[in-house]
């Protein structure tokens, strides 16, 4: 690397950025922490194991964490299995209303719960016409968060145990049958076992996203059930008890590198099930008994509906006065166009969401253009400096999106040589800065994957005419990966969208991202014009999201079909 020109401006570069956002950050985070005043101290530790919130809110957290490692298993294992296993009426269908989570989540989903479920819900204010004494929190606090969370986070299951399921060999199962095991025996003994490196692995993500929640918690959790997420943001809000916020999200980042490091020693110690070269691809499994059919039919079809109630309540109310919405009653007279007219003609409502588009794309295009050469460089020259360069690239792949943005606060709210002595906190610029280094692993593992798939024979032809290495990758390389950094940027953007865990510590006051917006509009029941325009930012976001996963997926498999 250091034998070329252009590896040397990629070493410099990633080196300044490393150290100013990766590294800096995280030894600042720990300086005021450990080291306030030049002296180690030990006072958060005191000051934490003081706060009675502090620790509840610690406990909580390993409860949601825990919960949900049992009850997204339970139901993301059985969409898995009703979706790719047995023989179900309408397959594609119960397919497409469980992957609903993949254009609905985040802080859109805790708000669109809120706003039918919460306290002044559309099912919460009819259920009160009927019941004057219905307690209007019924869905609040630790119940509330658990549902919401298991529905929201099946997604995982649909990615890769849905895939894990497809590549086991269904000679193997036909083997099986023919020796007499019935369907729960090949489930237990076969299938499972199959799919238990995988399970082990959407397991450890599942508790990582319950360790470190922080929408649901803080919009449904009420007073009574509060994470370590809220809780850092509420310490981090006062410069009195940032030292004990600091802690707490250290304490997340440190049970992320160690359930992390656990996932990684499982599996290289494993066994995993060998299947055939040739495998014959998994075909759907009749039911034995025609009671069985009936329960799990039964089963999928009230869990599709879970899932696809709010979706459908969401597109709706879009069109409905919010008046009527807090009612609890709905009628023809109810419904209108004010709240999109309202949206795509004022520039206030309008603005969040061109806030968030504008952040998303530049953050996203930023990502992908500044790793190009990064990525070339590492898959080229390997040793030990690269291999030191891409460890610290992934140091955000292991620490908490909560983690990372307090650190960039407490980093840049004074002037740094490093960034040309200026102040960044504060400004818009580090919001943009965040988007950016929550994405560097992921967008680096797929354009590093995407140039080992380059064949050398186009490179070395390219050389022997003349070109030069950037002629090369920009006339060569560049093109054969296009379709790779097309999809990582709309993947990147479609993330970015609605977040709301780096956007509540970083965003300036004047450019109010969406996610800020839509939590805002789930606080009281004050602002009912904000409620209808919520869901047309839902709408708005789930169209979005839904292009842009049919641009990266549809049409990729629609060709292979044409081609087939």
């Amino acid at each position: 690397m250091l034998r070329s020109p252009l590896g040397v401006v990629v070493l410099v570069g990633v080196l300044w950025f490393s150290a100013a956002f990766l590294v800096m950050p995280n030894a600042t985070l720990l300086l005021a922490t450990f080291v306030p005043d030049g002296r180690l101290s030990l006072s958060a530790f005191e000051r934490l194991l003081s706060s009675e919130r502090a620790l509840r809110s610690l406990g909580n957290s390993v409860l949601l964490a825990a919960t949900l490692a049992v009850t997204v298993n339970v139901v993301g294992v059985f969409i898995v299995l009703v979706t790719g296993w047995f023989r179900m009426r309408a397959r594609r269908v119960l397919w497409l209303g469980y992957a609903t989570t993949f254009v609905y989540g985040g802080i859109v989903l805790a708000a669109g719960y809120s706003f039918i479920y919460g306290r002044y819900g559309f099912v919460t204010n009819a259920l009160a016409q009927w019941w004057p004494d219905l307690d209007r929190d019924w869905f609040s606090g630790f119940a509330a968060v658990v549902a919401v969370m298991t529905f929201a986070t099946t997604t995982n299951h649909m990615l890769f145990l849905s895939a894990a399921l497809a590549g086991i060999d269904h000679q193997a199962i036909e083997a099986a049958r023919l020796m007499g095991a019935s369907t729960a025996t090949i489930l237990r003994r076969i299938v499972i076992p199959a799919l238990r490196p995988m399970l082990f692995a959407v397991t450890v993500l599942t508790f990582l996203t319950g360790l470190g929640a922080l929408t649901a918690p803080l919009v449904l959790g009420g007073e009574d059930f509060q994470t370590v997420a809220p809780m850092i943001l509420t310490f981090a809000r006062s410069s009195s008890s940032r030292d004990v916020a600091a802690l707490l999200a250290i304490l997340l980042g440190l049970a992320t590198i160690v359930l992390l490091a656990l996932m990684n020693r499982v599996e290289r110690g494993g066994t995993y099930f060998a299947v055939a070269k040739v495998a014959v691809p998994i075909t759907p499994q009749p039911f034995q008994t025609r009671w069985g059919s009936v329960v799990v039919h039964v089963l999928a079809w009230a869990l599709w509906a879970v899932y696809v109630f709010p979706v459908l309540c969401a597109v709706a109310f879009s069109f409905v006065d919010a008046r009527a919405i807090m009612s609890g009653s709905i009628t023809a007279a109810d419904l209108t166009t004010d709240h999109w007219v309202g949206v795509l003609t004022s520039a206030d409502a309008l603005g969040p969401f061109v806030v968030s588009v504008v952040y998303s794309g530049l953050a996203s295009a930023a990502v992908v253009l500044g790793l190009l050469l990064v990525a070339r460089a590492l898959t080229r020259w390997r040793g030990w400096l690269s291999s030191l360069l891409e460890y610290v690239l992934h140091i955000p792949w292991i620490l908490p999106t909560i983690l990372i943005a307090l650190g960039l606060v407490m980093t840049f709210d004074r002037p740094r040589l490093l960034v040309g002595g200026q102040v960044l906190t504060g400004t818009v610029v580090l919001l943009g800065i965040a988007y950016v280094i929550v994405k560097i692993p992921f967008t680096l593992r797929l354009l590093k994957a995407a140039f080992a798939a380059v064949p050398d024979e186009l490179e070395d032809a390219a050389r022997i005419l003349g070109a030069g290495q950037l002629t090369t990758i920009r006339r060569v390389v560049v093109p054969v990966i296009a379709p790779t950094m097309a999809a990582v940027a709309a993947l990147n953007f479609t993330s970015l969208l609605d977040d709301y865990d780096a956007a509540v510590f970083l965003y300036h006051p004047l450019f109010e991202p969406l996610g800020i917006a839509i939590k805002r509009s789930t606080e009281g029941e004050a602002n009912v014009q904000s409620m209808g325009i919520t869901f047309v930012y839902t709408v708005l976001l789930m169209v979005v999201q839904g292009l842009v996963l049919w641009l990266v997926y549809g049409r990729r498999g629609a060709g292979a079909r044409r081609r087939g």
